[in-house]
């Protein structure tokens, strides 16, 4: 009875409060006023916005990246490991586009296969999954071995896709333990694939996710031995 009590007379005073603004100036918001920005067209990333060129990647060891470079399109060169970005982000909107080889070589998971690491630990996988079946949280555009996509939106064998990634990273107070999970939602040629899905921790291979405190962190892209190639790739702080 004291919480219904209580409950009526906060939407008492609520009602008594705002339903006494006839003025709509009273309920306007001025400041402060959203930055503009050029949005970008094409190829071309907004204004506001950190180009992922291939001079913006290096490898574990700080040296200067060894994969494949061509008009802008970084490779991957088998056995040479993976490539890390130079700055270190959290909360981000990733734009990044890939294909895998015209010609198909293996199957599952050893097709066409990378990944896209935020903060160095949480995978988006890539594959070429265009007719070629794997476990379902391993494919395209999966949170890997988390969440599988909302649908398959694989483009064929040689030709461009594109991940647009909205990232929310987790939190974690000053005993390491986390207080809030990481959220993403990815765009795969412009479909919803992950609708602010929860990224419950680590992705690795074999085991269930763990949630090591961390900061922000690089962006990974993984070298798995198969030469698929990224270009156009910006990113923005939010």
């Amino acid at each position: 009875m004291k919480k219904i009590f209580l409950l009526s007379c906060i939407c008492f005073l609520y009602y008594s409060i705002y339903a006494q603004i006839t003025d709509p100036v009273a309920t306007e918001v001025w400041e402060p006023e959203p930055s503009a920005i050029k949005p970008g067209k094409g190829l071309t990333p907004p204004s506001d916005a950190i180009r992922l060129s291939p001079d913006a990647w290096e490898h574990k060891d700080g040296n200067p990246l060894q994969w494949e470079v061509s008009e802008g399109i970084m490779t991957v060169k088998p056995g040479s490991g993976p490539i890390f970005t130079k700055e270190k982000f959290g909360d981000c909107q990733l734009h990044i586009e890939w294909r895998s080889p015209t010609v198909i070589k293996g199957k599952g998971q050893g097709r066409g296969n990378s990944g896209i690491f935020l903060q160095n630990r949480y995978e988006v996988q890539v594959l070429d999954s265009y007719e070629n079946r794997t476990y379902s949280n391993g494919q395209a555009g999966s949170i890997y071995k988390q969440s599988m996509p909302l649908v398959n939106a694989m483009s064929p064998p040689g030709e461009w896709n594109t991940y647009d990634i909205i990232y929310k990273e987790p939190h974690f107070n000053a005993d390491g333990i986390k207080v809030s999970s990481a959220f993403i939602t990815v765009l795969h040629n412009g479909v919803i694939i992950q609708n602010h899905t929860e990224i419950r921790g680590t992705t690795p291979y074999i085991g269930l996710p763990k949630n090591p405190p961390h900061e922000d962190d690089v962006i990974q892209l993984q070298d798995h031995g198969n030469p698929v190639s990224f270009r156009n790739m910006w990113i923005r702080k939010l």
